[in-house]
């Protein structure tokens, strides 16, 4: 679709408007979303359209459509969904070699961990390799109950966070402004790190990363513009 209007502005509800009519999701519902800042946010992404639409350079209003049309309707099983994280997180999983890079996962995943024991009074129990361990069942009911009580933006939000680090704790760390995006992302890219320190990286590979990376900041601003 190519832009086809002149003015763009918010409206009351805080409704995103291109020429005074407001924008629709794919569920034809308007654009109506919870704070001034996210709908501010919104219109400079429409203002910024030059002639073609393209959804790749416009992450908020996605993540706003997803809300309205996707996770409202049935927040409780979206959230459960990102709860089951709390059974598998990244953190929990530690190599048992070398030591470099033991000592370098515990400087960087210890610290969140930390956090979420004091926020959330839980305990986890972490494992050298790959094969699962359950965590007690506090701690999963804990963190569930943090998903559970986010309204559906919020929860939009969370979800690149939790599947691109594969850690509910860095997420939950991010929306509350315990840890910084950038610093989530370097701990969930610890491990890949550590590989291309060694082997060298892969074009493709690299191409793929950055995307991820673009996707986890915008879900990271679009939840700071919540408050």
């Amino acid at each position: 679709m190519k832009r086809f209007w002149t003015a763009v502005d918010v409206g009351p509800d805080r409704v995103v408007a291109l020429d005074g009519r407001p924008v629709r999701t794919p569920g034809r519902a308007p654009l109506s979303v919870p704070t001034d800042r996210l709908a501010q946010a919104i219109a400079a992404e429409w203002r910024a359209v030059v002639d073609e639409i393209d959804p790749r350079a416009m992450p908020l209003t996605g993540l706003a459509n997803a809300a309205i049309d996707r996770v409202a309707p049935d927040p409780a099983a979206f959230a459960a969904g990102l709860a089951r994280y709390a059974e598998t997180d990244l953190l929990c999983y530690r190599a048992d070699g070398p030591q470099a890079l033991v000592a370098r996962q515990a400087g960087a995943w210890d610290p969140p961990l930390a956090w979420a024991r004091a926020r959330y009074d839980v305990h986890f129990e972490t494992v050298a390799g790959i094969v699962h361990r359950p965590q007690p069942a506090a701690t999963v009911d804990r963190l569930t109950a943090a998903v559970v009580a986010l309204d559906p933006f919020r929860l939009v939000a969370l979800s690149p966070l939790v599947t691109i680090t594969g850690s509910l704790v860095l997420a939950l760390a991010v929306a509350e402004r315990a840890v910084t995006p950038a610093a989530a992302w370097a701990a969930a890219e610890l491990d890949e790190d550590w590989q291309a320190e060694r082997w060298g990286t892969d074009p493709l590979a690299e191409a793929a990363r950055a995307d991820r990376r673009a996707a986890l900041d915008a879900a990271a601003a679009f939840m700071a513009a919540l408050g």
